[in-house]
């Protein structure tokens, strides 16, 4: 008879740093909530749904939304391509409209490229930000996303793990963000990496 045992101890990233109080840990789980659908759902401390992701077509789309637990939608992320070839990934944050009587506006905000050596390069429209994916684009689920001028980590991902030390599978993922990180922002570069791996 087969034996259940714990894997060893996942090698991750770097985490962030343990002394950062406030940083906010999510659970990322890579299925859908929508019958047949592929995206990820993405739950709080608290186990609650915090946000969901659907792309709405096959595994692997051109095409996903991030989405609040009542189904707004608060990123588009689009495969953009020239000449049949790929070239990027951009993303649009939306939002509400108060003098448009509530209709919904979006707003270019940021541009992923794989980049050469690994990993991908993301650069902020308007602002001229840059971030760095580290490890992201191998279909490897541990990773991490640097930003900034003195190249800190901003948000880490890893395999989850129980307080008993049991890794669990490739598609039960743990998020934390840095405080003062742009939730929306990392939540967006997470939802590329797994489009860029084929798992949404």
């Amino acid at each position: 008879m087969a034996k259940i045992q714990p894997l060893p101890a996942a090698s991750s990233p770097a985490p962030l740093s343990s002394t950062d109080e406030g940083q906010q840990v999510y659970t990322v789980w890579m299925k859908s909530l929508v019958f047949n659908g592929n995206g990820c759902t993405v739950y709080g401390a608290d186990g609650s749904v915090a946000f969901r992701v659907d792309n709405y077509g096959c595994r692997g789309g051109r095409e996903a939304f991030l989405m609040d637990r009542a189904g707004r939608t608060l990123v588009g992320i689009r495969r953009r391509s020239c000449f049949g070839m790929f070239r990027r990934w951009e993303a649009c944050r939306y939002s509400e409209s108060e003098s448009d009587g509530g209709e919904e506006t979006r707003t270019a905000w940021f541009a992923v490229r794989k980049a050469p050596g690994g990993g991908a390069a993301v650069t902020m429209h308007g602002s001229g930000r840059t971030y760095a994916i580290v490890g992201g684009c191998s279909r490897k689920p541990d990773y991490r996303i640097i930003g900034g001028a003195d190249g800190a980590a901003v948000a880490a991902v890893a395999r989850k793990q129980t307080p008993a030390g049991v890794v669990l599978g490739d598609d039960v993922l743990t998020l934390t963000v840095a405080p003062g990180t742009d939730h929306l922002l990392v939540l967006g570069l997470v939802v590329v990496c797994g489009l860029m791996n084929r798992c949404l």
